[in-house]
């Protein structure tokens, strides 16, 4: 039995996509986890007040908070990175629908 060689293929591989999320969903969420990691570091830059923050329960949750303004942040009109991600999951899979 012989092996005969290929060409190798150049184009990078075709990333495929999660089962039952459509590219849009996918796009948002990417998002929404972006802008949580931003106010995370946006928040352990802040001081804190004496009078109105702080403590060992704010330590606890403040990624929680930020990961839920991320989350908020992202269902409504966004930061317009979901719809720039979302068109490059489309071409990278080889979709040749237009998208906005």
């Amino acid at each position: 039995m012989d092996i005969v060689p290929t060409a190798a293929s150049t184009a990078p591989p075709v990333p495929s996509r999660p089962a039952g999320k459509t590219p849009a969903e996918t796009a948002k969420s990417f998002e929404a986890v972006f802008v949580g990691q931003m106010t995370k570091l946006m928040m352990d830059t802040a001081e804190v007040d004496g009078n109105f923050g702080g403590g060992h329960g704010e330590e606890m949750f403040r990624g929680v908070l930020a990961e839920q303004l991320g989350t908020t942040i992202a269902s409504g009109r966004g930061i317009g990175l979901a719809s720039i991600v979302m068109k490059e999951i489309v071409r990278l899979q080889g979709g040749a629908a237009h998208v906005d």
